[in-house]
């Protein structure tokens, strides 16, 4: 039969339960605004019935209950909402940080605007072709020796500008890298606790909402798996083990490595390797994890924080020869730009004559490609972008500016003393009127009837470009092709009508003329010169305006994606707060229920004694 404190204990238990479940609703209370807290429940569980099973059991109506205990205290957590969210803040980690990069590209190059690269090489073109109107104005050539000096400046800030935010990332890869690590250590040391509380058949829930709070923080630095391993001992089923953590590529489907090993209680520590590994410079061209090499880096791909600095900063495919990212690829278009744009400008100033020149009678005495005759300079090897600069010679003087083109013609100089038409004086100016015979070896200069001291003009009969100006004319005629030629006769006997044939060497170098702008007028044409460009055969303002629409398409997907993916974990996180976060609401109705409960128990104590009460002291008292 029952015992007669039957009762009495089962009311203790329900006491004692109850009171149990009110100190978990304080700590609930207690940390509604802990982050990463989850709220606990105490797991009531049904005591074993009286009597049990056997064959000497008594002989009564049936099992009586002995009460209430609590089983267990569990935190209230869905795992597979973890998951999901942790998969959404990967992704969000990624777009978030190509997004604050692409933003940082697009304030650095600040297209379109009157500061920005395009404008500034509109006002050079426009410069050469102000200067083609007026070659030998100095005004003129000063405009394009500042226009000049502003593209080379413009191309400097942009390069070094986004040297220093690709640096930046650099820096932030690294505090990145040590992120992973300092959490995977902190993930270890928890791995640590719980093994050793979890055997005893206890459930450390608190140090199971730090672990999945570190996990969260990671999971936006890198995408990760988690694998639980038992703790063995007297462990509860329910109880979560420990964590080991691998590293997986962005669909979680390609395992990269182990960052820490629950098997074993390791961390395996994480290291970027650099092309230049000793200087910790140039791409990234794999990772260490331990002792594992990671060299395929495409597995990082949009995957995590961690994936998007790579991307940004920038890494090998294929051992250091290729680069690719965001950075590397923008200061490649820089540098292609700058070199193919100083080449081209070259290469026209170089076939062009300046006043320095012209007034020389020669070209400068340089092999192709000497820096002297050039218009820009730059150091392909550092880049050209950083290093474009205008040449010393124009810098030290604007007659190096080469705006003539080169032509075949004669500088006629001295004074002539002659009757023309019957009058006789002297002239310091004559025009002469040139033809070119079919031979191509030779000119014939006529005299012609003029007025006195006009403007001296040799205009070509067959179309070929003279000189605008020149001095007198005199015994000795020199003629600029290469070198002096000086022709003697005498002119004692010469009229009006008179022909004169003068022979050359027609292979000699051209000489430019004063006045002439046919060559700064090729200059500004090189705006609309096709070239090759990275892979791609345009003009320079066309491969511009690709790269820059370029950049704003990546910078806008980047910038909705990051929206979306923060709005999808956001989502998640909230029907994970649904589950796990603490309600002050329940839990004052949890308060009210729990104490209730308890008041009760507490009366059937007061009941059990009363009627114990009875049988003690109020029975067998009968004829006292």
């Amino acid at each position: 039969m029952l015992s007669t404190f039957h009762g009495l204990e089962t009311a203790r238990r329900g006491m004692m339960t109850q009171q149990n479940a009110l100190y978990v609703t304080g700590h609930n209370i207690a940390n509604a605004n802990t982050p990463g807290y989850s709220r606990q429940r105490v797991n009531f569980v049904q005591t074993p019935p009286y009597p049990f099973a056997s064959q000497n059991r008594p002989m009564i109506p049936g099992q009586m209950g002995t009460g209430v205990e609590g089983g267990t205290v569990q935190r209230v957590r869905e795992q597979f909402l973890d998951v999901q969210y942790r998969g959404e803040n990967m992704k969000f980690g990624y777009w978030n940080t190509r997004a604050e990069a692409l933003k940082k590209m697009e304030e650095i190059m600040n297209e379109p605007s009157e500061n920005g690269l395009a404008k500034t090489l509109d006002r050079f073109w426009q410069s050469l072709q102000d200067l083609a109107v007026n070659p030998s104005n100095s005004g003129a050539r000063s405009v394009v020796r500042e226009r000049g000096i502003a593209v080379a400046e413009t191309f400097h800030y942009l390069s070094d500008s986004l040297t220093a935010i690709q640096n930046d990332m650099k820096n932030e890869l690294e505090v990145t890298v040590e992120s992973i690590n300092s959490l995977a250590q902190q993930l270890n040391n928890l791995n640590k606790q719980i093994g050793e509380i979890e055997p005893h058949g206890y459930l450390p829930n608190d140090l199971y909402d730090e672990r999945d709070r570190l996990l969260d923080e990671l999971s936006q630095l890198v995408n990760i798996r988690v694998v639980p391993v038992s703790s063995g001992g007297n462990a509860l089923k329910i109880a979560e083990g420990r964590f080991t953590i691998e590293l997986m590529d962005k669909t979680g489907t390609q395992k990269i490595g182990t960052l820490v090993d629950a098997t074993y209680n390791t961390v395996h520590s994480l290291e970027a390797v650099y092309l230049d590994n000793v200087k910790k410079e140039g791409p990234v061209t794999g990772f260490k994890l331990g002792t594992a090499s990671i060299n395929q880096l495409s597995l990082f791909s949009e995957n995590g924080k961690l994936g998007s600095l790579i991307d940004s900063y920038g890494y090998t495919t294929d051992g250091g020869s290729t680069i690719v990212g965001l950075y590397p690829d923008m200061l490649l278009n820089l540098n292609a730009m700058a070199e193919q744009f100083a080449a081209e400008i070259n290469r026209v100033h170089e076939s062009g004559w300046s006043i320095t020149e012209i007034k020389r009678g020669s070209k400068f005495g340089t092999l192709a490609g000497d820096p002297v005759n050039s218009f820009f300079t730059f150091d392909a090897t550092k880049g050209a972008a950083s290093t474009l600069q205008i040449n010393q010679t124009i810098l030290d003087s604007l007659d190096n500016i080469a705006a003539s083109n080169a032509h075949n013609g004669l500088t006629v100089s001295g004074t002539f003393n002659g009757t023309i038409n019957g009058l006789t004086g002297t002239y310091d100016r004559v025009q002469l009127e040139v033809e070119y015979d079919a031979s191509s070896t030779s000119f014939r200069y006529r005299v012609m009837n003029t007025t006195v001291n006009p403007p001296v003009q040799i205009e070509p009969a067959s179309g070929w470009r003279t000189a605008a100006d020149a001095a007198s004319l005199e015994t000795q005629l020199e003629g600029l092709f290469g070198g002096p030629l000086d022709f003697k006769s005498n002119f004692s006997d010469l009229k009006f009508g008179d022909r004169w044939t003068f022979e050359f060497v027609k292979d000699q170098p051209y000489v430019g003329a004063l006045g002439d702008g046919s060559n700064a007028l090729a200059l500004a044409e090189v705006k609309n010169s096709v070239m090759s460009l990275r892979g791609s055969t345009t003009t320079i303002q066309n491969f511009y305006e690709g790269v820059i629409g370029q950049m704003a398409v990546n910078a806008q997907e980047a910038e909705r994606l990051s929206t979306n993916s923060d709005v999808l974990r956001q989502a998640v996180d909230e029907r994970r707060m649904s589950v796990s976060s603490v309600s002050l609401d329940e839990e004052m109705t949890n308060m009210i229920k729990f104490q209730h409960a308890y008041n009760a128990s507490a009366r059937m104590i007061t009941l059990v004694d009363e009627m114990l009460d009875k049988i003690i002291n109020g029975m067998g008292v009968v004829g006292r």
